[in-house]
């Protein structure tokens, strides 16, 4: 059984990657330009305006537009994503391969592992998307591995992931919280610490699981448990090494400088690494063992003594060889001295690590990734927690073959539908939305479960500083039915997604209401199931701290308030991938204190979880038509 199971995942791996594959060069077959850049995945026209010298001999490059008077368009290029920088009009380079870093309205940082030397005269550059061949060559390791553990704590592990055998749980035993928990939380926590192997916290939205993840660590440290603390994204990471920084604990995170927050830099292993005091040593060593080694071929008039030159070159290999030990003793001493050690999944270094152990491996934002890189950190654990929402956004899979093979489920969905509520405890207090605004959600998905806090039940945006008192503010939540008006859908001229410009314009105006009313930009966010309405409504909503993106691309997000465009408005009632309810479970809940949705109930209510939304939004006297505002010119 695990062979088999173990050889479907790896096929999975191999299919994802040559879709991956073949989707970049569909993309870089298209026309340059606005196009690439429509992609949200390219930035071309660039021209470099820095280049310093970075971690570890690495080198840092900022590029900006080659015309200075234009800012950089709309990207999905962030803090930590894998780049190629490549000579635009050059097909002969492959390019430099590296990590963007940081990114504003003018300019992007990245940290390449050679400088982008060209001979062109005043070269032009564009930035693409890249593929991480490490991170899958690290996850094919590790399904290899898992497959083959015959006996010890990975195979115990396995046994209880493949279902061979169930779960088991101890006695709970009493401690003390560190930090306030409610009682779901407590429940939660009290679960996990029983777990002999594996066990889940389902955290849905807003219901303090980063709160409830971070006590589970600092209790395991406290019964003299070491700690494994992963998540899919950087992002996911930072946020839990964040936290247990500001908790006093002993907590190093590892992986590529450039990818963690700045602000959180000085605690990596590499930045610790170069700080130490005992690497002024190593340094020394290696600059006097490159100076024996150009002395050593160097062309002098009068013959070096019999054997000089070999004894130089000897000496330098020796001095290099006494600074990779120490610098090595120092990481083994820094890796020894931590109780929590933090990383991505696939940012877990074999070389790093090497045959390190851990009593708990923690995985947060579970249900956003495939199954393979959460075998990483399995290799390395006695026992696992899985936490996160599977009634969430699945991973993103591209491959067809691979979705068929059940690769978009993540191990904690798959889990859950094994073992049931014996393997899982749901957090129930939400401390996020208005209890309006809740309580759809926890009715679809969390069986009515979630309860408002006393903080947020009621809370709207007139209780907000300088806030204009009017129905916009008062209210929680509103549905504006477009259905017999001028919006219709249409596919985008370039491209395949979909977009409604009479909706469009009325969400624009919309957001101009909530900005008159008083609603600081910062806290509005539009947000939309496809990518050519969100370019279209970034075209016209011209306040550029309103935040405006896609629904994947807001997971894990909020704002006080949020404007959804649902887009489809069709006679033959086709939703599209609004059929994927957990999309827009994610859409409904970013919203803390007012929420407007947007979408043609004509259209909509074809679908049987739409129209007991048209349902609900009738039931709290919060539906309406865009006949009830000005109608926009189109």
């Amino acid at each position: 059984m695990a062979n088999e199971y173990f050889q479907r995942l790896i096929r999975c791996l191999d299919q994802e990657a040559e879709a991956e594959t073949a989707e970049t060069v569909r993309l870089s077959r298209r026309a340059s330009g606005d196009q690439a850049e429509r992609t949200g995945s390219s930035l071309v026209d660039l021209a470099i305006r820095d280049e310093t010298a970075g971690f570890g001999g690495r080198v840092i490059v900022t590029l900006g537009k080659k015309d200075r008077r234009l800012e950089l368009p709309w990207t999905r290029l962030n803090s930590g994503t894998p780049i190629v920088l490549s000579e635009q009009k050059s097909m002969e380079h492959a390019g430099w391969r590296g990590v963007i870093t940081d990114r504003d309205r003018e300019t992007i940082t990245v940290v390449l592992g050679d400088s982008p030397e060209t001979e062109a005269d005043r070269p032009v550059y564009r930035i693409d998307l890249s593929s991480d061949e490490i991170a899958r060559q690290r996850q094919k390791e590790a399904l290899r591995r898992a497959e083959t553990a015959e006996r010890g704590p990975l195979a115990a592990l396995r046994s209880r992931i493949l279902g061979e055998n169930p779960p088991d749980f101890r006695p709970a035993r009493d401690w003390t919280s560190l930090s306030p928990l409610d009682d779901s939380q407590r429940a939660a926590v009290t679960h996990a610490l029983a777990a002999e192997h594996l066990a889940i916290i389902h955290g849905p939205p807003g219901t303090g699981k980063t709160t409830t993840v971070v006590e589970l660590i600092r209790q395991a440290v406290r019964r003299g448990e070491r700690v494994l603390a992963c998540a899919p994204s950087n992002l996911a990471v930072d946020n839990l090494f964040e936290r247990l920084l500001a908790a006093g604990e002993k907590v190093i995170r590892i992986g590529h400088p450039a990818r963690v927050l700045p602000q959180l830099r000085e605690h990596t292993l590499d930045l610790l690494v170069e700080s130490h005091p005992d690497l002024k040593l190593a340094r020394e060593w290696t600059k006097e063992a490159w100076t024996l080694r150009r002395q050593a071929s160097k062309f002098t008039r009068t013959a070096p003594a019999a054997g000089a030159r070999r004894d130089a070159r000897e000496e330098a290999k020796r001095l290099l060889q006494d600074a990779k030990q120490l610098e090595s003793r120092l990481v083994e001493y820094l890796l020894d001295s931590a109780q929590i050690v933090c990383a991505t999944l696939t940012g877990l270094n074999n070389d790093l690590l090497r045959d390190r152990q851990f009593d708990l491996a923690v995985i947060d934002e579970a249900a956003q990734t495939t199954e393979p890189p959460c075998w990483i950190p399995i290799l390395r654990s006695r026992r696992l927690v899985l936490a996160g929402d599977h009634c969430q956004l699945p991973p993103t899979v591209t491959s067809s073959e691979a979705k068929r093979n059940g690769f978009h489920v993540s191990l904690m969905e798959k889990l859950v539908k094994q073992f049931g509520e014996s393997i899982s405890r749901r957090l129930t207090t939400q401390y996020r939305m208005h209890a309006q605004i809740m309580q759809f959600s926890s009715n679809e998905f969390y069986n009515g479960e979630l309860v408002a806090a006393d903080s947020v039940r009621a809370h709207r945006l007139a209780d907000l500083p300088g806030m204009e008192d009017s129905p916009m503010t008062q209210t929680a939540i509103r549905f504006f039915d477009t259905a017999g008006s001028h919006c219709a859908e249409q596919t985008e001229t370039e491209g395949s997604s979909h977009e409604n410009p009479g909706e469009a314009e009325f969400v624009a105006w919309q957001v101009n209401e909530l900005l008159h009313a008083g609603v600081h930009a910062s806290d509005i966010a539009v947000i939309t199931p496809y990518s050519a309405q969100a370019r279209l409504l970034r075209g016209l909503i011209t306040e550029a701290d309103v935040e405006i993106d896609t629904v994947d691309g807001f997971q894990g997000r909020e704002k006080e308030a949020v404007v959804i465009s649902l887009v489809r408005s069709n006679a033959k009632g086709e939703l599209g991938f609004l059929t994927d309810t957990r999309r827009m479970n994610v859409a409904l809940t970013r919203a803390r204190r007012k929420l407007i949705v947007f979408g043609d109930s004509a259209t909509l209510a074809n679908h049987e979880f739409y129209l007991r939304l048209l349902e609900y939004f009738e039931q709290q006297d919060a539906y309406g038509t865009v006949w009830e505002i000005p109608q926009p010119n189109v």
